[in-house]
């Protein structure tokens, strides 16, 4: 009865991958810009994004997909991510790197095959750290933390 409110379904094409991101970035500008690059990059739709799934646990897809993205930010893999990468090597994937990092007011992101020596592995607890500094960095001052005046970078 009401099927004009239904989003019509984008047909599916290329390899399937699997995106390991940080939860901060779900659902962010940022989350979409990565989802067209890869597009761009591996001629592929066809992603499981952890985001679309809420915060379950969606370690065993990792198994289904070819193609294993994981996402670090400014040099730096959280532990969820650093989880699901372990995963993915048992599982013998092909894994890349895609680095994201704010440089003055642009966002830059570089995408490299397999796991670069550079990047950090954190633990839960300087995970959270991390996402401490960024929504310090957000939320500074006392009204915008009521109020929501929060950058719009990532």
């Amino acid at each position: 009865m009401l099927g004009f409110f239904r989003r019509k379904k984008r047909e599916k094409y290329g390899p399937l991958v699997y995106l390991s991101e940080p939860t901060i970035l779900y659902h962010t500008h940022t989350e979409k810009v990565i989802l067209e690059l890869l597009e761009e990059k591996f001629g592929s739709n066809n992603f499981i994004v952890p985001s679309d799934y809420g915060l379950r646990s969606t370690d065993h897809m990792i198994k289904d997909a070819e193609i294993f993205v994981a996402i670090a930010i400014v040099g730096k893999f959280t532990s969820l991510v650093t989880r699901e990468i372990k995963i993915a090597q048992e599982q013998g994937k092909k894994i890349y790197t895609l680095d994201v990092a704010r440089k003055g007011d642009e966002i830059l992101y570089l995408l490299e095959e397999g796991i670069p020596e550079r990047i950090e592995w954190l633990s839960p607890e300087e995970t959270q750290s991390l996402y401490a500094a960024f929504r310090g960095e957000d939320f500074s001052g006392f009204m915008k933390f009521f109020f929501g005046d929060r950058k719009r970078q990532w």
